[in-house]
């Protein structure tokens, strides 16, 4: 392992002289020259293919693309970008000046070597249609697909394809120290909780102001609330949204309330016994009190959700809903009882001398979910299924796609994971049996075909057409429940100011920030 920043820099302070000029140089990040933001989410890895997320908000690496509030492409590392008539050939031409953190200067060779190690991870870009990568010259990368594929830009700007120097690999591929081109490098790396990032004053674009931020993650809900009160962490992410009424009244804080392209939906097992008919989907579908949970465990009222993308992704929400076979049914104990359930003595649904019984499985991470699912648990008693909620760690849920041991998750899908929905649309209902965070065990021919033409759809309302038809496939055949959309609670210290939130959760604008009368 290499040595890292933070151990250079102290190696170095033993060698200067004392004083004060000695003092100010190896003082490192302090309360007064440090942003300290406190997250939800743990990291393990300096690899963008799993905790890109991570490094990506704290503006360490950057992508060819990038992504504005509304979902638009936007220049990053590349200035530009063009796509053949054929819409087969992509060409990138890069920024000039642009260097990594360890001075390598970023060129085409760089950019075609971070891609292809990226397209051998696990992730979007490996799936896409890829026949090369190549570099034109300096400046110039081109990337050829075997067939049209419209979210190619869009995957590239995804965090897990970070552009990173030649140096930050072993011969592996594997990332060994993390030398990017953002605003920031790393200073401090101690997974899971602790990361510290410098301000980097090569930077190619807008230059940080506040010299170092840092990164905490893996405490409770309630720590980060209190982090916020007293002042320990400048920005908190990830509220409990019972704790923003006592948050609103602090005089020292802001707090912030932004919709984000993130949904609260059931996983279901759609191969289980119980689930494999839709008829049993849409029951439960109908048996969750949607405006209660919005209004009285959420306390966001109106954020009630039918449909797993929000209306803001105008392509694939569906202004008019239609289900015949639902609106024919009328309440979920009559589709329960066209399946053969009878409820017992005890009011539980039961089938052959087998009760309705599921595990409902989610995690801490976002403390609403374990609310959520307690709220859900009560709602499908009521109907009749008795319900066990397991609270575990979130890694649960892929692990339990794998192993097929899986019945129901309740989980906070981010569908802005790539700035087009259509890549996670496919990641989790284009595949056989589905996706780690989609569909399990279910798979539809007509929405398989739909996608796949999507992918090659560069006609907007051509491509409207299609989502729409494959929006309401989905609807209909609820692999998954939507429960709610998401909003991002957010406390911001008034000592911050510049604070800017990212609805696809990209950046945390950190060079944008300044601390007031610093």
């Amino acid at each position: 392992m290499k040595v890292m920043p933070f151990l250079k820099r102290m190696l170095f302070c033993v060698s200067l002289v004392s004083g004060a000029l000695a003092l100010s140089a190896c003082s490192g990040p302090t309360s007064s020259n440090t942003v300290s933001i406190s997250g939800a989410f743990e990291f393990t890895s300096l690899s963008p293919s799993k905790n890109g997320f991570v490094f990506s908000r704290m503006q360490v690496l950057e992508t060819l693309l990038d992504v504005d509030e509304k979902g638009l492409l936007i220049p990053a590392l590349a200035k530009d970008w063009k796509v053949s008539d054929d819409a087969k050939i992509w060409t990138f031409n890069l920024r000039d000046d642009v260097r990594f953190h360890d001075g390598a200067a970023m060129d085409a060779d760089a950019v075609v070597n971070s891609l292809e190690i990226a397209k051998s991870k696990h992730g979007a870009l490996r799936k896409a249609p890829i026949e090369k990568i190549y570099a034109k010259d300096n400046h110039t990368v081109i990337i050829t697909l075997t067939r049209p594929f419209t979210p190619l830009g869009a995957v590239l700007a995804n965090y897990a394809n970070g552009i990173l120097s030649p140096a930050a690999y072993d011969d592996n591929g594997e990332v060994v120290t993390l030398a990017g081109t953002g605003p920031y490098k790393v200073f401090q790396f101690e997974p899971p909780h602790k990361l510290v990032v410098e301000r980097f004053d090569d930077y190619w674009g807008k230059k940080a102001s506040i010299q170092y931020a840092s990164y905490l993650t893996g405490h409770r809900a309630e720590s980060r609330v209190l982090q916020a009160k007293s002042g320990q962490a400048d920005i908190v992410f990830g509220l409990d949204p019972a704790s923003l009424a006592s948050l609103e009244k602090m005089d020292i804080l802001t707090v912030h309330s932004n919709p984000i392209p993130r949904t609260i939906v059931l996983k279901l097992n759609s191969g289980h016994r119980f689930l494999e008919d839709v008829r049993a989907r849409k029951a439960l579908s109908l048996a969750i009190d949607r405006k209660g949970i919005a209004k009285g465990v959420l306390h966001i009222p109106g954020s009630e959700a039918e449909q797993i993308l929000p209306a803001s992704m105008t392509n694939w929400y569906l202004d008019d809903v239609s289900d015949e076979t639902e609106a024919s049914a009328g309440m979920p104990d009559s589709l329960l009882a066209e399946l053969g359930w009878k409820k017992n003595a005890q009011g539980y649904l039961e089938r052959n001398g087998e009760l309705f019984e599921l595990t409902l499985i989610t995690y801490a991470d976002r403390p609403e979910l374990t609310t959520v699912a307690t709220s859900i648990q009560a709602q499908w008693e009521k109907i009749g299924v008795k319900t066990n909620v397991e609270v575990t760690n979130s890694s649960a849920i892929p692990m339990g796609h794998q192993d097929g041991s899986l019945e129901a998750a309740l989980m906070a899908r981010n569908y802005g994971f790539i700035a087009d929905p259509l890549g996670v649309m496919v990641s989790d209902y284009g595949s056989d049996g589905g996706g780690d965070w989609g569909a399990m065990n279910w798979n539809n021919k007509e929405l398989s075909a739909d996608l796949l033409e999507l992918e090659q759809t560069s006609d907007p309302v051509k491509y409207k057409e299609i989502a729409q038809r494959s929006a309401q496939i989905i609807y209909n055949e609820r692999p998954v429940i939507p429960v709610s959309s998401y909003v991002q609670q957010t406390a911001v210290n008034k000592r911050i100011k510049g604070f800017r939130f990212d609805p696809f959760e990209r950046s945390y604008f950190l060079n944008e920030m300044e601390f007031v009368n610093p």
